[in-house]
């Protein structure tokens, strides 16, 4: 797939790249907490959640190579995915723990946690399947 860009708005194809992750994010978000939210009546918040989060991750892998960066799938970008999605979850799993511990409903507490850990995680895979580019000054 090809992505159109205007070479003279360096931060277009940025953007557009934003706008496609949020798009494919709230997919592999609404499978995550649905998930979480089914199982929470039988299982531990931490189980439950962490169920959640491997079973979207497999979506959110396909739809960020193919729609966000349109690029084909490969094993170094899957490592490079995995890799920001360890870090990322680790981050979702002490802050779910933060906001447990502080008094949020079990129900609400991985809404917080999204706002927080969506944006570090675009940039974590956008390096992941873009590397480090070069600024121009």
């Amino acid at each position: 797939m090809t992505r159109i860009t205007n070479p003279g708005h360096p931060h277009r194809a940025l953007l557009g790249e934003a706008a496609r992750f949020v798009v494919v994010g709230g997919i592999a978000t609404a499978v995550h907490y649905g998930i979480y939210y089914l199982l929470l009546s039988c299982i531990d918040a931490n189980v439950a959640y962490a169920t959640g989060y491997v079973l979207s991750f497999i979506a959110n892998f396909v739809l960020t190579s193919y729609f966000t960066f349109g690029t084909a799938p490969s094993v170094r970008k899957l490592a490079g995915f995995s890799g920001a999605h360890v870090v990322n979850f680790v981050l979702h799993m002490v802050l779910l723990n933060v906001f447990l511990m502080v008094g949020v409903p079990k129900a609400l507490a991985p809404l917080p946690v999204f706002a927080i850990a969506i944006p570090v995680n675009f940039m974590l895979v956008r390096l992941a399947f873009k590397g480090r580019r070069k600024r121009r000054h």
